[in-house]
């Protein structure tokens, strides 16, 4: 890597939705890195990444000048903010504020992007092996969450109220592909109108449009 590039490197694909999440938070920052594609069907480039993360699933951060790998999209988040903060700041310096943030996060991703993962992996399971039990247990998942973020979201213009943050940039990805799989804008105006308001959101709209090319690997149902 010369001088003139950034310091920080990505592993990442852009349809990938944890990797949203990040690329999002990238672009709302501003912060300077040099996305690199892996592409898991190429067994160099698969043997490769692997070398750099052995579980094997991105997105990865390198921060060579610190020596460091960081895998998980959250924990992503978290050193950019405190490492190389950007023009924005993902996280609030308060830490009552802070906990109430990462709860949100938490709440994006264990109830909306879990299960919406759930029931896509069902769908590229081969006949005979699909797991109708889960695939349930995930969409009551994930109306049960659409119901609480409709009540939430009816007085609030972002997932803390406060501004776009952590919390956002995990809501943008989960919803997004949530929405292909258990729709939730009939039913749901205030959820629906978040949602729009995250696409408008210029650092998600990069995010949409550079994995346009990719929407034919979205599995039907």
């Amino acid at each position: 890597m010369s001088k003139s590039e950034p310091a920080l490197v990505l592993y990442y694909h852009p349809f990938a939705s944890y990797c949203q999440k990040v690329l999002a938070a990238l672009y709302e920052s501003g912060t300077p890195f040099h996305p690199h594609l892996v592409d898991l069907g190429d067994e160099a480039a698969r043997n490769a990444f692997y070398a750099i993360w052995p579980i094997g699933k991105f997105p990865v951060l390198r921060d060579p000048p610190r020596g460091v790998t960081i895998p998980e999209s959250t924990t992503i988040i978290e050193y950019l903010d405190l490492h190389h903060p950007g023009a924005a700041r993902l996280l609030p310096a308060d830490a009552e504020d802070a906990w109430r943030v990462r709860a949100r996060d938490r709440f994006f991703d264990s109830y909306i992007h879990e299960p919406m993962q759930k029931i896509v992996g069902d769908r590229l399971r081969p006949p005979g092996s699909k797991d109708a039990a889960g695939v349930d247990t995930a969409r009551k998942t994930l109306a049960t969450a659409y119901g609480l973020l409709e009540q939430e979201l009816a007085t609030a213009a972002w997932a803390r109220k406060d501004g776009f943050d952590l919390a956002d940039c995990a809501a943008a990805p989960a919803l997004f592909y949530a929405d292909w799989v258990q729709p939730f804008r009939g039913a749901h105006p205030h959820l629906a109108a978040y949602f729009e308001r995250l696409l408008a959101r210029p650092s998600f709209a990069r995010v949409v449009e550079e994995a346009k090319p990719y929407r034919g690997l979205f599995p039907k149902g």
